[in-house]
């Protein structure tokens, strides 16, 4: 019998995520690095990650791993921008791109998660998702697309969802671009006069804008939701775009275990020339204005 003035036991477990969460960095506070990576740094250190992710990718087609990279964060928080840091040296046959357009009618009638589930990665295969099943978190919670009952239903079922697909064997990383609102506002005002960039400024964004904190209590719902030991939120600060490219690439590689497969020693064969004459036909050329 437990005396009056003895002290019941915690529970565990909720004593460390506690202790996590103490421990780790609030988002609304600003990065203890604040200083920006140069240029020449920059493409320095991203010419020895594009190596590693040619070995990785080399990996998995040898193996027939299945990875799955799932990018959300606010707008303009960089997630195409790192995606492409990524994606630049390395095939588009093994590293697939997703990014689905807003949902067609008949899509709309499915189960929610159904038309993501056809893109989800075959033996030997990285697929990217440029913004996710986690829309539904997000901009449609907030933006009204989808009912609070729908919202909070997908955030019951994710979990879940998401232990099938780990348990099938993919390797699932899910990473959240975080921005302050200072560089959001730069970033999307410097889209306006852009011609690069104006595609990149939709009328949901600039619905959205007005929005921060509706969005900022939509994301921790689905961090408090979703952010399971099976499959973790990796948090990365994107005020400095560059610093986050780098810092997502290494973050991966250390997640996914790879060796580098060895290969014969690639060597030009000799080649024969010069015993056909070019034919005379009267080519079309491009105008050299450069």
């Amino acid at each position: 019998m437990m005396s009056r003035n003895a002290v019941a036991p915690k529970d565990s477990s909720r004593t460390l995520k506690e202790a996590d969460a103490a421990a780790a960095p609030r988002l609304d506070k600003p990065a203890k690095n604040t200083e920006r990576i140069s240029g020449k740094e920059y493409e320095r250190e991203l010419k020895k990650l594009h190596v590693e992710l040619v070995k990785l990718q080399q990996w998995v087609q040898e193996k027939g791993l299945k990875v799955c990279i799932v990018f959300e964060g606010r707008d303009g928080a960089g997630k195409g921008g790192t995606i492409k840091a990524i994606t630049e040296r390395v095939s588009p046959r093994v590293f697939r791109v997703i990014a689905l357009p807003a949902p067609t009618e008949r899509e709309k009638s499915q189960m929610y998660v159904q038309r993501y589930l056809p893109h989800l990665p075959a033996a030997g295969e990285i697929v990217i998702f440029d913004r996710s099943w986690y829309n539904r978190a997000g901009v449609e919670r907030v933006m009204g697309f989808c009912s609070e009952e729908q919202a909070q239903k997908f955030l019951r079922v994710a979990p879940l969802v998401e232990k099938t697909i780990v348990e099938s064997g993919v390797i699932l990383l899910k990473y959240w671009l975080e921005v302050s609102p200072e560089e959001q506002t730069r970033r999307l005002s410097s889209r306006i006069d852009d011609g690069r960039k104006i595609w990149k400024l939709s009328p949901m964004d600039l619905k959205s804008y007005d929005r921060w904190d509706d969005y900022t209590r939509a994301r921790d719902d689905m961090f408090a939701a979703t952010d399971t030991s099976w499959a973790p939120w990796y948090v990365a600060r994107s005020d400095d775009k560059k610093r986050a490219r780098l810092n997502v690439i290494s973050h991966l590689l250390s997640k996914v275990p790879y060796k580098s497969v060895s290969r014969e020693k690639v060597k030009l064969p000799k080649r024969k020339i010069g015993r056909y004459p070019a034919a005379g036909h009267p080519f079309k050329h491009v105008e050299e204005k450069y």
